[in-house]
């Protein structure tokens, strides 16, 4: 779950299953400094009101400004047409979730279904080139008649039968969603079913009649990032007042919030029920429910549940566990009986132990085997495990090589599971592997977006401040002269133990490769390419060090002549927002573009807007004075200052953000503007942290953003 809460700032889709987890080596206390304290000359906080009439008057007249200027340019239009017919293009491939071979369900939205639809077909349709789908529902018509802007947030659907559902709906794509019990066979919500009010829920089916839930069981019951942190057992028809509390976290919680977890056997069994409780960011006590109290667990607070497999608990760990003979970003496992006896004598036994240049990146369990994806040198693999005796024997799964392996949902009744290949110029494939054979087979593969023909993939690695070889993917024209003439877009992340890993993107590649741009993507120190260590080594008072790598990258790319200043423009989004914002201020004559999307940027009030004081794990925290200083010194928004070169910016962010919050993007804005530099601002009053709720949005935001690009590296 760890993964889980990590994505949770990196992007809208939550692809793993397992909480963040473990304490740093205890400080002297210092004297926190009063909230009140921390940028109190700020003449911009009233932006921090997300939908107060006066910061939503100042973000219309700032879109009043920057759309005619991109929508203007005589090549919008093209470039919007172009993203618009590929996100809504119906040839995309549908990633299933696999309940058996007549019960394979997906979500899609393409131009006839605005807002989505959820659906469902056979195994045998599914391999068909037009699929046969049948409609559980239709968001559209559920907005339509309920007057409601809804996103659909995604589906938990009881085993084994998956016929009852829990539906999170989400008003605008905020992250605080409803949540409706919803029956799959009758397409109709359930009359009298279980229902949450609008929040940042945390729940989980422990059966027909009975969920756990961590919600805010009265108003202001959450932690300071705005998180549950009180659990309790909700029963059947039964008014939510009435729940039966079994574990209470504390309102001081970091993280985002404590969250049940239960565990079962793929025939639908109950085999545990857990509480993860994150103290912060990373670390997280796990708690063993036992009848309607909970069990703390010896596992370390940097840790995570992968799957159960056999009886067989996996897990990783992000930090030494020298009492299990353990070592950080080790994959091993429980058996979980033994585990539930007597939790300190449990035996774990060792699953993978990842080279320097390894890091797991996937893991999931069919009925019989284990499956990990991991990458060597930011390249996938994916291995199929068995478990003998408490051994554990692999086989490498024969698929393309030099890509990026994503694991997909797997069966409960046999050992097969999807599994997506993809990378920067290869459209991606869909596959049903069989982890007990070894069976490949190919079921679907996308159409290609653009002239890919064009285009070569490279790796090369820059030297970083410190020495350590920070490796980056260019993929350029195979023509290119190496003279620094190339246009050239550099994407990074780097926080959060996110890996940037290849993938196809049809609209960047038909925006601007086709175009005759050059795309890199640097695996900076903050993700997790190499595992958890790579993380680490840019935490907190580390932070300096992502941003050295970035650097280093930029530089490299320029010393080869692969591009210049004058030609390279950089993008990133969440805390990759937070890398631009760096990047503007601590090396500007690097850049000629800087897209910064739904940005943090500023640092030193960010644990009091949106959901930051969750973050604290990653950055730090302002009230700490040593803290701070670290903190400033890399603190865009305080860093700005006149008489700079800075290039001008494109500033992106949605009202509806209510994990980042649209406050840091305004106040770059306004800062700028204030210190005399022209910028450009576009808010979407829509869409979330991903910044667009539909694919519409989508398909204009991407528009804007090539646009600028165009303007300022091709022109």
């Amino acid at each position: 779950m760890r993964k889980l809460l990590l994505a949770l700032l990196a992007s809208t889709s939550l692809m793993t299953l397992t909480p963040a987890i473990a304490a740093d080596t205890p400080k002297p206390a210092e004297a926190r400094t009063p909230l009140t304290e921390l940028g109190k000359d700020d003449p911009y906080q009233w932006m921090e009101e997300i939908e107060g009439a006066r910061a939503l008057d100042w973000a219309k007249a700032q879109n009043g400004k920057t759309l005619p200027v991109l929508q203007g340019d005589a090549r919008y239009a093209a470039l919007h047409d172009a993203a618009l017919t590929i996100v809504n293009a119906k040839d995309r491939i549908p990633g299933v979730t696999f309940l058996d071979d007549n019960n394979l369900r997906n979500y899609w939205q393409d131009a006839d279904h605005v807002r989505g639809v959820w659906r469902r077909t056979t195994l045998e349709s599914y391999r068909t080139a037009q699929p046969a789908w049948e409609t559980i529902l239709d968001m559209d018509a559920l907005a339509k008649a309920e007057g409601k802007n809804w996103v659909f947030k995604g589906s938990d659907c009881l085993a084994p039968e998956a016929r009852y559902c829990l539906l999170s709906l989400s008003n605008g794509g905020k992250d605080a969603v409803v949540v409706r019990e919803y029956d799959a066979e009758t397409k109709s919500f359930v009359a009298g079913g279980f229902e949450l009010p609008e929040g940042k829920h945390r729940f989980e089916w422990v059966d027909k009649d009975t969920l756990i839930v961590a919600t805010d069981w009265t108003p202001g019951e959450v932690t300071t990032s705005g998180y549950p942190y009180v659990v309790k057992l909700v029963k059947r028809g039964q008014p939510l007042s009435a729940a039966k509390e079994i574990y209470r976290g504390a309102k001081d919680d970091g993280g985002y919030g404590v969250s049940p977890f239960v565990l079962r056997d793929h025939d639908g069994v109950v085999q545990a029920v857990l509480v993860l409780r994150p103290l912060d960011t990373f670390n997280a006590e796990t708690h063993l429910v036992v009848g309607d109290k909970t069990v703390k667990l010896p596992f370390p607070l940097k840790s995570s549940i992968q799957a159960l497999v056999q009886g067989q608990l996996v897990f990783s760990v992000e930090q030494d566990w020298a009492a299990k003979g353990l070592k950080t970003g080790d994959l091993a496992a429980f058996d979980l009986t033994a585990l539930k006896a007597d939790p300190e004598k449990a035996k774990a036994t060792l699953i993978l132990r990842p080279t320097a240049r390894e890091a797991v990146q996937g893991v999931n369990a069919t009925r019989d085997r284990l499956v990990v994806a991991v990458t060597e040198n930011v390249k996938g693999a994916a291995y199929a495990y068995e478990v003998k005796n408490g051994a554990w024997t692999r086989k490498k799964l024969d698929l393309p090589a030099n890509a990026t392996v994503t694991l997909g949902s797997a069966s409960d009744k046999d050992d097969r599971f999807f599994v997506s290949v993809t990378g920067y110029l290869t459209p991606t494939t869909y596959w049903l592997a069989d982890a007990a054979t070894g069976k490949l087979d190919q079921v679907k593969a996308a159409p290609a977006k653009f002239d890919a023909s064009t285009h070569v993939v490279e790796q090369f690695e820059a030297t970083s401040s410190d020495g350590v070889k920070i490796p980056y993917f260019v993929v350029r024209p195979k023509g290119v002269k190496y003279d620094g003439s190339n246009p050239t877009l550099l994407y990074a992340y780097g926080g959060f133990q996110v890996s940037m890993t290849p993938s196809y993107s049809g609209v960047m590649g038909k925006l601007w490769l086709e175009r005759g741009g050059t795309y890199v993507v640097a695996n900076i120190r903050g993700g997790g390419e190499f595992g958890p260590s790579w993380h680490e080594a840019a935490l907190k008072e580390n932070r300096q060090k992502a941003y050295d790598d970035f650097f280093a990258v930029s530089q490299d790319l320029i010393t080869r002549k692969i591009t210049s200043p004058r030609r390279l423009g950089i993008m990133g989004g969440s805390n990759g927002g937070l890398l631009m914002g760096v990047a503007l201020t601590q090396r500007p004559e690097l850049y000629n573009a800087i897209v910064v999307q739904v940005p943090l940027f500023d640092m030193i009030r960010y644990s009091q807007i949106g959901a930051g004081s969750s973050w604290m794990g990653e950055y730090g925290d302002p009230q700490i004075p040593s803290e701070r200083a670290v903190i400033a010194k890399y603190d865009p928004y305080s860093n700005l200052k006149a008489g700079k070169k800075y290039p001008e910016v494109f500033i992106e962010t949605s009202t509806k953000d209510d994990r980042v919050h649209p406050a840091h993007a305004r106040k770059a804005a306004a800062r700028l503007e204030e210190l005399g530099y022209p910028v450009l601002y576009y808010e979407n009053t829509d869409g979330g942290h991903a910044a667009s709720a539909n694919l519409a949005e989508t398909a204009r935001r991407q528009a804007l953003e090539f646009i600028y690009l165009t303007r300022k590296l091709m022109d």
